[in-house]
């Protein structure tokens, strides 16, 4: 009796773990996001690649030079759990074929793109984070498309035509030669593997960058290489003036590393100064801390979200 009865208890203890344990899987099936996807999307005339996961408000991620969606990995991760995720290859970047011979390389067409494929997901306004050299574009999508943005996030945004002081600038813009002009000597020589290397080593101010790094970082930089090529060619940057910058009215945060080049630093204090209430945060870090220290830059970004941009899904 004491046999059947220690039986009778040990299963229905078997069928209460089992119920639960299935319970605790089927929740956390819910709650984590879908497996990211790569998408096209035909804009202007030619496929876009972009990455995609998680649901909810879109944020849109714009890539730096040199680059691709693969350096938002890091940012991936932690935003997909709570908004869709979107991290686009503007024109030329990424390992897709060249639609043309890179003649139409220039910031307005990766305006002009980013607008169509931000209108193309068919979803309102969206928050939107640009890096480096896509600092710029993405302040003039928000210039010249307000409709589309909802906020804008920038980590050291790579333009200085909205500094104000003539000698801060310059010398500003000497460190930037400091830092590009190896790699675009090497460019310029066709020399594609060490202008992948000294991209990275020149903009974060770090010469053991290639070694220390990790191979799908330095395959992204060897894959995007030959966008130096219509860079070099291309026309100049439309000049964001301090007065423009003053008309941007939605939520912005700029950040900073607080061990990043002079140049950088100038950049994002100067776009600061301009758009009025920016938000402006030190995290650790140089230029490429988003895939380095990613922590900090990702809380921040969470946080601006909550407070000025979309909500988190529930």
């Amino acid at each position: 009796m004491a046999d059947s009865a220690l039986k009778s208890f040990s299963r229905a203890l078997f069928l209460i773990c089992s119920s639960l344990m299935l319970a605790v899987s089927q929740a956390s099936s819910v709650e984590a996001p879908k497996a990211a996807l790569i998408k096209e999307a035909s804009v202007n005339g030619v496929a876009l690649v972009y990455q995609e996961q998680g649901d909810g408000a879109p944020v849109v991620f714009i890539h730096g030079c040199c680059t691709d969606y693969r350096a938002w990995n890091a940012q991936r991760q932690a935003v997909a759990p709570h908004y869709r995720f979107i991290a686009l290859n503007m024109r030329y970047f990424g390992t897709a074929p060249w639609p043309d011979d890179g003649s139409k390389y220039s910031h307005q067409t990766d305006v002009d793109d980013i607008a169509a494929f931000i209108r193309g997901l068919n979803a309102g306004p969206v928050d939107l984070v640009g890096w480096s050299y896509s600092g710029p574009i993405v302040m003039l999508v928000a210039l010249q498309h307000p409709e589309l943005v909802r906020s804008l996030a920038i980590h050291e945004p790579g333009s200085l035509t909205y500094v104000t002081d003539a000698a801060t600038a310059k010398a500003a813009a000497e460190d930037r030669m400091a830092a590009l002009g190896p790699a675009i000597a090497a460019a310029k020589a066709g020399d594609l593997a060490e202008t992948a290397r000294l991209t990275p080593i020149g903009v974060n101010h770090q010469p053991d960058f290639w070694e220390t790094t990790t191979p799908e970082i330095r395959a992204m930089f060897l894959d995007n290489a030959r966008t130096w090529k219509a860079a070099l060619a291309a026309p100049p940057q439309p000049s964001l003036t301090c007065d423009m910058l003053k008309q941007i009215k939605i939520p912005v945060l700029i950040t900073v590393g607080g061990e990043t080049r002079s140049y950088f630093q100038v950049a994002a204090e100067g776009a600061a100064a301009c758009i009025p209430g920016a938000q402006f945060v030190t995290i650790p870090g140089r230029h490429l801390a988003i895939a380095q220290q990613p922590e900090a830059f990702n809380a921040a970004l969470l946080q601006f979200l909550s407070k000025s941009g979309s909500r988190p899904k529930p």
